[in-house]
């Protein structure tokens, strides 16, 4: 993958791998499946910092850093190493890891280059080395690893490391974050041929094009934040992106831009998804825009939409949407723009001049959508209740026409009662004269 391989590191792993046994890697893309299997030292393997399970917190960590070359300058350097040490121990479940590791050992070999970077094991790695650096855990001292040929291809790396993602020996949990960055990858790389991404991802078609679909939405809301937002901080948010993405596929981009306006806002605000399904009309917008008028701070933004401080709000919401794909949800992009770009421990100053703890703005927020999909679940059932006589009525009526239907066969059997039929009959003109009379 490299054509200056680091010499010193590989002759260091190719002397150990001369003496190793060999054992099977399945899912390895070449036909000779076995390789040689060696124990490294926990402090001499270097991190990947190519994995795509940590690609959406290194960008944040280079977006904050601007860095644009953190994790490519010097990818074996101690500060990349560092950093994607502290993404890896920062991922969930790696205290439980930790603990299964000290407790019953490492079960599988990682995956390591020729030069002793590793493709798989990433988090064993990091949680072994935290064994042996912090606790001094003696079975954490060393990692068993296969050992890639020296001229393994980035695309080999790839497809081995999709496959490993889909192995139940070696799956190590992605986001869907990076899950669908690395789909993203592959499209592009693929010429966007669906076929051939659901193939290395083995997953379905309709599945690795949703999670795709679900990366564009977000890809705009992170444009909208300036900056201040990253890809990694809405890894919690995969159900409404999910829910999103779906909505709006097909519908027209009046609606989509609506729907899609009041979702960032309520994901911005920690709404809870199974409530903004409520808002998922084309007039979500106006059901929040109403409960923003309640809300002082809110209304100062509402207001002030043609303010010159947010001008470039609007900019930015046309640039990421498209050009006029804003234009129904307009009363409600500043506030948008405005809440994206903001973190919640900053004091945020409003086109009126005013300063206000954005954490108190995101519980307005918060509250504003809450009350309006509540408001439209509420609109909902009313609608249905308006309707739900006639359409009583309606099936009432289909009914009838089928018992007509059916009547001159019934007659044919002896077993057939016709004064029962006819005070039938009469309960039913009964039962619509009291309607009449209501």
């Amino acid at each position: 993958m490299n054509p200056v391989i680091d010499q010193e590191r590989a002759g260091f792993l190719s002397l150990r791998a001369q003496k190793a046994s060999k054992q099977l890697l399945p899912q390895w893309v070449r036909p000779e499946k076995e390789l040689p299997v060696v124990t490294l030292p926990i402090e001499w393997v270097r991190f990947s910092t190519l994995n795509h399970r940590t690609r959406a917190e290194q960008d944040r960590e280079i977006r904050k850093s601007g860095n644009a070359e953190l994790f490519t300058g010097d990818p074996l350097g101690d500060q990349a190493q560092a950093i994607q040490l502290k993404i890896l121990s920062d991922q969930g479940g790696f205290d439980e890891l930790k603990s299964d590791l000290e407790d019953r050992g490492q079960q599988e070999p990682a995956v390591v280059t020729a030069e002793g970077i590793l493709i798989n094991g990433n988090r064993r790695a990091a949680a072994l080395r935290k064994l042996w650096l912090d606790n001094h855990v003696e079975n954490a001292r060393y990692i068993r690893a296969f050992v890639l040929p020296a001229d393994a291809t980035k695309d080999e790396l790839i497809d081995l490391e999709t496959e490993l993602q889909v192995s139940k020996d070696f799956r190590e949990e992605y986001s869907w974050v990076n899950e669908a960055l690395l789909i993203e990858e592959i499209f592009e790389s693929s010429n966007k041929n669906w076929e051939k991404v659901a193939k290395r991802m083995r997953l379905e078609k309709d599945e690795v094009q949703e999670q795709y679909e679900k990366l564009q939405q977000l890809h705009q809301l992170v444009a909208l934040s300036h900056g201040k937002k990253f890809h990694a901080d809405f890894v919690g948010n995969n159900s409404a992106f999910r829910e999103l993405a779906i909505h709006i596929r097909g519908k027209s981009p009046q609606e989509a831009a609506s729907v899609r306006s009041v979702y960032f806002l309520g994901t911005l605000a920690g709404t809870n998804y199974r409530d903004l399904r409520h808002l998922r009309r084309s007039d979500a917008v106006e059901f929040v825009q109403e409960e923003f008028s309640n809300d002082l701070f809110l209304k100062s933004l509402l207001n002030n939409a043609n303010d010159s401080s947010i001008e470039t709000s609007f900019d930015l919401w046309d640039d990421v949407l498209g050009e006029g794909n804003g234009s129904s949800t307009a009363d409600l992009s500043p506030v948008l723009s405005f809440l994206a770009a903001q973190q919640p421990e900053e004091i945020a100053t409003l086109p009126t001049g005013e300063q206000v703890a954005v954490e108190q703005l995101l519980t307005s927020v918060k509250s504003a959508v809450d009350a309006a999909a509540k408001e439209a679940s509420e609109n909902v059932k009313d609608a249905k209740a308006v309707v739900a006589p006639t359409k009583k009525l309606d099936l009432a009526k289909e009914n009838i026409n089928r018992a007509g239907a059916a009547l001159a066969k019934a007659r044919s059997h002896s077993e057939w009662d016709e004064n029962a039929f006819k005070e039938k009959i009469a309960e039913v003109k009964a039962a619509i004269g009291q309607i009449e009379t209501l």
